[in-house]
């Protein structure tokens, strides 16, 4: 039998899904920490970390294409589902009684209902989607130059879809829809802005996997 072409994946790239990966799931678990922030609202610390998920996938697909792209999102959407799936198979095992000092906490913050689970694979999911699309249709549109301006642009449009998607599957009759928009509003605009003050570590991204570039 003929043998395979080897197929050799740059270190770069699988760096840059590790980081990639990372932030994901920083986001969806430190996530659930608030803080206090302007006007008396709230942020939470997922803001950190979760502006890098769609900017990780801007800095790829300009780099190494619209394809690889996908793979990101296909990789990070396969992850988040082995993740939920884990979680509830642990939550669901009985309690050792020398772990039971730890047992409240655990179940309390691993244990994410199936509502909210299905809200953040859902939202993830189009939200990205959403980002490469709307990536390259800007990228058709503008062409390779200002990548800050199509990063940015991206970003305001799939953080839109993301947050609308997980507020409305997670709390639709949960809050009243007055107290909703206004979360997914400011939760939304909280992202984009965190997501422009990250643009210089995309342009390090980009920098640092251009020799690597790929048509």
């Amino acid at each position: 039998m003929p043998m395979q072409n080897n197929v050799t994946v740059p270190r770069k790239v699988l760096i840059a899904l590790a980081v990639y990966l990372t932030s994901l799931f920083a986001a969806n678990t430190l996530g659930l920490k608030i803080m206090p922030f302007l006007f008396d609202s709230h942020l939470s610390v997922g803001v950190f970390s979760f502006p890098i998920v769609f900017l990780m996938t801007d800095v790829i697909g300009e780099i190494y294409g619209k394809k690889m792209a996908k793979l990101f999102v296909l990789a990070g959407f396969v992850s988040t589902a082995l993740f939920i799936m884990f979680s509830f198979l642990s939550l669901a095992m009985p309690w050792s009684v020398d772990g039971a000092w730890v047992q409240e906490g655990y179940d309390q913050v691993f244990g994410i209902s199936i509502r909210i689970a299905v809200a953040s694979l859902a939202a993830f999911a189009i939200g990205e989607y959403q980002d490469v699309f709307s990536f390259f249709f800007f990228r058709a549109k503008i062409g390779k130059r200002l990548f800050w301006l199509r990063s940015t642009l991206s970003n305001i449009w799939s953080q839109f879809w993301d947050t609308v998607i997980f507020m409305v599957i997670a709390f639709a009759g949960v809050y009243s829809n007055e107290t909703l928009v206004s979360i997914v509003v400011t939760w939304w605009l909280y992202k984009v802005v965190m997501g422009i003050f990250f643009t210089p570590l995309s342009y390090a991204g980009l920098w640092l996997l251009k020799d690597r570039n790929v048509k």
